[in-house]
Order: C-alpha cells, then sequence, then structure tokens
C-alpha cells in the first residue's frame, strides 16, 4: 500500500498545478469501484466475525450435515479431479499427498455425523465404500508409489515402509466397518495391517517412515497406531500389544523436556537429547489422533499444547512456533502463517477442544476460522470460503468439529 501511494504522490507532484485537483478526481473516480467492491466485503466479515457468539455445547447437526454435503460433492469424484482439485501451487507430490487426506478426513466426518445421527449412516456407508475405492486407485497411490518406487498395495509382502498411505487405507477401511460396512475389503485389511505391524517389528524404535529420505513424522506414525488400534478393536485384540508398545515409548522416550510435547519428528541427532523438534500444527495433529487412541495422554499433550502454543483473547488460535513469530511466513503442513497463527494448528486443537468440551477454547477457534475462511451458507450446503481452494482444510475443520466424545466413551474425570 505505502508503494502504491507513493506512486500516485509522485505522479501529482509531476503535474502542473493546474491540473492537480482534477487528477486527484480523476484518481478518486477510478478508486470508487475497488471501494465499493472491498468495503461490502470487510464489512461481511467483520459482521461474521463479531456476531459468531453462541459457545455450541451440542452438537449442530444442521451446519455438519450441510458442511458433509459439501464434501460429499467436492471428494467423490474421479482420481484425478480430486488431485487436481487440490491447489497446484504446491505441486504434484502435496497435491496427491491433501486429496488422499481429503479422503481421509471427510470419511472420518461421516463416521462421526453417523454415529451422532444414525439415520444418516446408509448413506454414509455407501459414500465411505466410494472413497475407499478412490483412495485405492493408482492415481492417489502415486504419492506414495513415486517415493518408495513401487505400489504399496501391490508390495505387501515387501520390506520397505509405505507408512503415509497404508495407514490412511487402513484407518479408512476400520473406520467403515465401525459403521456397519460389509466385508469386501477384509482381506485387504488384514494384509495391510499386517505388513505394518511386521515392518514396525523390523524398524528401529518401532518407527515407520513416511518416505525414504524424511525423518520420522510422529503425526504422521500416529495414524498407523490408530489404524492398528481400531483393527484391534475389530478383531479380538489383536495387534493391541503393539499399539501399547509404542505408546510406553513415546510416554517415555520421544516428550520433548522443555515442553512436555511428543516430537513433531524424530532425526537420528536427537534421540537420546530430550530435546525434539514441536510446533503447533504437529502437536494439534498428534492430539487428536491421540485421542482416538489414549484418551488420558491426548489430555495431557492438549494441556502442554495449549500452554506452550495457544493464543488466546481476541483472536484465539495455535502459534506455529513456540517464542517467534514474523508477521508473515509459510509452512507446507501450516499453511500461510499470519502473524505467527498456524491455520493447521488452529484447525487441528478444535478436535480435542470438542473431545474434552473445551467449549470456550473451542469458540474461540471456531470465531478465528470464521474470521479466516468465512462461511458459505446455502439452502442444502455450507462451507467455507477457502474451502473452495483448499478442500482438504475444509475436510479436516469437519473431522474436528464433529469429534464429539459422547459416542465413543464414557467421560472421565482429569
Amino acid at each position: 500500500m505505502q508503494y502504491i501511494t507513493s506512486i500516485i504522490n509522485g505522479f501529482l507532484k509531476d503535474q502542473p498545478k493546474a491540473n492537480k485537483i482534477g487528477c486527484a478526481v480523476i484518481l478518486a473516480i477510478l478508486a470508487l469501484p475497488v471501494i465499493l467492491i472491498l468495503l461490502p466485503l470487510i464489512i461481511w466479515k467483520t459482521i461474521s466475525f463479531l456476531t459468531y457468539i453462541k459457545v455450541d455445547e451440542e452438537p449442530s447437526k444442521q451446519d455438519y450435515v450441510k458442511r458433509a454435503e459439501w464434501l460429499r460433492e467436492k471428494v467423490i469424484v474421479a482420481p484425478d479431479e480430486l488431485i487436481n482439485a487440490m491447489p497446484s501451487a504446491v505441486g504434484s507430490h502435496y497435491q496427491g499427498e491433501w486429496a488422499i487426506y481429503s479422503l481421509a478426513m471427510t470419511s472420518m466426518s461421516l463416521v462421526n455425523i453417523s454415529k451422532l445421527y444414525p439415520e444418516y449412516t446408509e448413506t454414509y456407508q455407501q459414500d465411505i465404500k466410494k472413497m475407499i475405492d478412490i483412495t485405492m486407485s493408482p492415481a492417489i497411490q502415486a504419492y506414495d508409489a513415486q517415493q518408495w518406487g513401487e505400489s504399496p498395495l501391490e508390495s505387501l509382502d515387501g520390506n520397505k515402509d509405505h507408512m503415509s498411505y497404508l495407514s490412511l487405507l487402513a484407518w479408512m477401511i476400520t473406520n467403515y466397518k465401525f459403521i456397519g460396512g460389509d466385508t469386501e475389503y477384509d482381506d485387504l485389511l488384514h494384509r495391510i495391517c499386517e505388513a505394518l505391524h511386521r515392518r514396525m517389528l523390523a524398524a528401529p524404535d518401532l518407527n515407520l517412515k513416511t518416505f525414504p529420505r524424511t525423518p520420522i513424522f510422529i503425526p504422521d506414525m500416529m495414524v498407523t497406531i490408530v489404524a492398528l488400534n481400531n483393527y484391534a478393536q475389530l478383531y479380538d485384540g489383536k495387534y493391541a500389544d503393539m499399539v501399547q508398545r509404542w505408546l510406553d515409548k513415546a510416554k517415555t522416550e520421544w516428550i520433548d523436556q522443555r515442553t512436555g510435547l511428543l516430537a513433531a519428528m524424530i532425526y537420528d541427532n536427537s534421540r537420546s537429547n530430550g530435546k525434539f523438534s514441536v510446533c503447533g500444527s504437529y502437536a494439534g495433529l498428534t492430539c487428536y489422533y491421540l485421542s482416538l487412541v489414549d484418551e488420558k495422554f491426548a489430555y495431557q499433550q492438549y494441556q502442554c499444547m495449549k500452554q506452550h502454543f495457544a493464543q488466546e483473547g481476541f483472536i484465539t488460535g495455535i502459534k506455529e512456533y513456540k517464542g517467534r513469530a514474523n508477521w508473515l511466513d509459510f509452512h507446507i503442513d501450516a499453511g500461510p502463517l499470519l502473524f505467527g497463527y498456524s491455520p493447521s494448528g488452529t484447525a487441528f486443537a478444535v478436535g480435542c477442544a470438542t473431545y474434552y468440551e473445551d467449549w470456550q477454547f473451542r469458540n474461540g477457534l471456531l470465531r478465528t476460522a470464521e474470521l479466516a475462511a468465512t462461511t458459505i451458507y446455502g439452502r442444502k450446503q455450507r462451507h467455507y470460503l477457502l474451502g473452495g481452494y483448499v478442500p482438504v482444510g475444509e475436510a479436516i475443520t469437519l473431522a474436528m468439529k464433529t469429534h464429539h466424545r459422547t459416542y465413543q466413551h464414557a467421560k472421565l474425570k482429569y
């Protein structure tokens, strides 16, 4: 803005005195349409932010179902169409990764809604089945296959990790079965979970890699633990011992001593000094996944995340980095960081805020989401304006908003 102003001032300065008033009038006329376009948008966003004051202690059926309707239309499409719906600026690899996360998080949203409102179960079963089929397509597999040099589904007898793709697919299949899905994918589920279990036994510290040249990403590894834990619930406790072994190591070996948070990433040179990489987006996602496996540990992590990364007040959210914040930055998994706030971290935090009934904090997070993304209201559908550009963000936010504890576990005291 300062640059534009200097150009205008320079332009006026160079004009003869008699023409300055006329030039200023012309510039004002030219600027008027821009002002008329932007002013309603500014007023709209301000009103939507200031009027978002309800502390939503009960599930919001209308909001959940309308947002799910929009996601179903956007996600249940041809695999290439779904991939191309992701921002091209992030590159083909992340387009593929965001596509499978859109599928996984949308399916989780539908499971959550089905358990809150059983009348939707039959319809959503069929939708999740379609999403599993899309996930199994070569196009969706490609983000993983290109990194490992082989198909994740055609190499289940092999030793390469393929942790990301296989864990997300297994998570989707187990969720499908949790709401009464049929046995069509049972054999594949058995093979995937056997492969993940076998590879964990052969891996250092029981951790698998997302891709060959990456550190251990604990949030990604958490999907493996959730999938195996779900499998254990479906099949008489099989692999439950592995889940517990991993959790025991997490609680004793991978906690960052400075924050009390589970590590975001583990590098070879950070395994024994008690100092690990932590950040808001990964902490929020890890807390969410932990709540599906070990809710007491998840609650402890949630409190640590709030202590070190939460900012509460007029704008409530999760900061991406502890102790530093540029006014504008970018992280591929967190999104654009304006004044240090993490879009992904803030969205993921809604999950545990919902699960642990932290209504005031949840309300603040959703006010911030409304300010940043702005809900578009339709007769049958509803979505954030930014969801049209980044569908994965819409899917994640709905999965977090619908993560109510009432249908999953008896309420515990903390």
